[in-house]
């Protein structure tokens, strides 16, 4: 079950970047990347969080190891936690979600902010690889046309 849910996961986020990188913006592609990429592993998530944690499923422990239990959100608990298969599974279908999500948004506001589609590719690759850095990366790229296009609304008020 573990090894069908990565298998199926991977191949939505792929499909969703793909259509994210390279179609036109269009709305309906966008709607796609939004309900049918981060809204789909939003609930693949959901459910196998669920069925782990409900004892639904064996969460494929590794041989010799200590049972996962739910409740042990200690650095041990969840170490037994990521070592199993389902655990895995489940953590990177929230890391393939969230930086899909967060790629949707990096691509909708460079286009707000007219920055092409080449300046984006290398932000959305860093961000399908390695979530936080392309999200950093694009923050620290953005901030000077963001402040040109909206001054009043970015200063800082106290």
């Amino acid at each position: 079950m573990w090894q069908a849910m990565f298998s199926f996961t991977n191949a939505v986020v792929v499909i969703a970047w793909l259509i994210l990188l390279f179609l036109p913006r269009k709305p309906l592609a966008m709607t796609a990347v939004l309900y049918l990429g981060v809204g789909l592993l939003c609930l693949c998530y959901a459910v196998m969080f669920a069925a782990l944690l409900s004892g639904g499923v064996d969460p494929g422990q590794v041989p010799g190891s200590q049972p996962y239990v739910a409740s042990d959100y200690s650095i041990e608990g969840l170490r037994r936690l990521f070592m199993s298969d389902g655990g895995l599974v489940i953590g990177w279908t929230h890391y393939l979600a969230f930086d899909l999500f967060t790629g949707l948004w990096i691509a909708r506001d460079a286009d707000n902010k007219g920055f092409g589609r080449a300046v984006q590719v290398p932000f959305l690759f860093a961000t399908f690889m390695a979530g936080p850095i392309g999200l950093l990366a694009w923050l620290i790229v953005r901030e000077r046309r963001a402040r040109e296009m909206h001054p009043a609304e970015n200063r800082i008020r106290l």
